[in-house]
């Protein structure tokens, strides 16, 4: 075993008996006869074999033995506080994590620590991603990791923008199916609780619909899918039907009938109704209301 290993061997004997870690004073006061050099030289190995992990308390550097079961995918030849940062970000996953958060588990000032970020953006270490919840705020996460549709708003967005032109599209396709298999089930000739089961449809079945139609440039999944149906069922459109296994079917139903117009008047429920006379500063010729509906 060479000088390096045995020195590696000593300080995994330091660290074991402090589970919290240990810091460069601890390992000098307890390796006294081993020259400083020698000492990094034997740190820098244990942690590019993934031995020891690094974390800083305030301004110290924390080594503790990592969990076998924690595996990080952090380069070897970055330094210290690159690692740091790293296996930060690598713990946001990819729902990512902000700068404060980084900055508050670091403990590195801004100016440090934006200096690191962009030294590990530079390397396509990590990457920065908005997220649609605040588009002034960015995420860091692994270069490699997809964002998490918490981050991105999934398919309804692009560049954080909410696609609503996009999603009418689906809505008015997806209630053109529904309406398809009401109509195909009613000329079936068969009886009405017949009728009313080939109307049913799954989940599965619009997607393929839809993914034949080939409307949209990026893919989508069934749970896209029934995010849609869901917005026709709260149209009124269709009623969602609920399986002995947890599923859900879908089925067009015939629109309510619309509300005559003496229902539709604002003074149904106009808030100041009560003050509304013939005179005074509320009458029915002054109200804004009656003129945007007449309007």
């Amino acid at each position: 075993m060479d000088e390096i290993a045995t020195i590696g061997f000593h300080i995994i004997s330091i660290a074991k008996e402090k589970p919290e870690g240990v810091n460069n004073d601890d390992l000098a006061e307890s390796l006294t006869s081993v020259p400083p050099e020698k000492r990094v030289q034997a740190l820098n190995k244990l942690l590019q074999d993934g031995v020891l992990e690094i974390l800083k308390k305030g301004t110290t550097l924390i080594y503790r033995l990592k969990d076998p079961g924690k595996k990080t995918n952090a380069p070897k030849d970055i330094d210290n506080e690159e690692r740091v940062i790293y296996n930060i970000v690598e713990e946001g996953g990819n729902k990512g994590i902000w700068i404060r958060d980084i900055r508050v588990k670091s403990n590195l000032v801004m100016t440090q620590l934006t200096k690191v970020l962009k030294q590990l953006e530079n390397k396509k270490l990590i990457k920065a991603v908005k997220s649609v919840n605040a588009s002034k705020k960015k995420v860091y996460m692994l270069y490699n990791l997809e964002p998490d549709r918490s981050i991105t708003g999934g398919a309804w967005y692009q560049d954080q923008d909410f696609e609503a032109e996009f999603v009418d599209v689906l809505n008015q396709q997806c209630l053109r199916f529904l309406r398809m298999k009401r109509d195909s089930a009613r000329s079936s000739g068969e009886g009405p609780l017949a009728v009313q089961k080939l109307s049913e449809c799954s989940v599965s079945d619009v997607h393929r619909f839809i993914s034949d139609l080939g409307i949209s440039k990026i893919s989508l999944d069934e749970d896209d899918l029934e995010t849609i149906l869901k917005t026709v069922v709260y149209d009124g459109k269709a009623e969602r039907i609920a399986q002995i296994d947890g599923s859900f079917l879908y089925r067009a139903v015939e629109a309510p009938i619309a509300a005559p117009g003496l229902v539709q008047m604002p003074c149904g429920i106009c808030p100041v109704i009560k003050n509304c006379s013939d005179c005074g500063e509320i009458t029915p010729k002054l109200c804004t209301y009656i003129s945007e509906w007449l309007d």
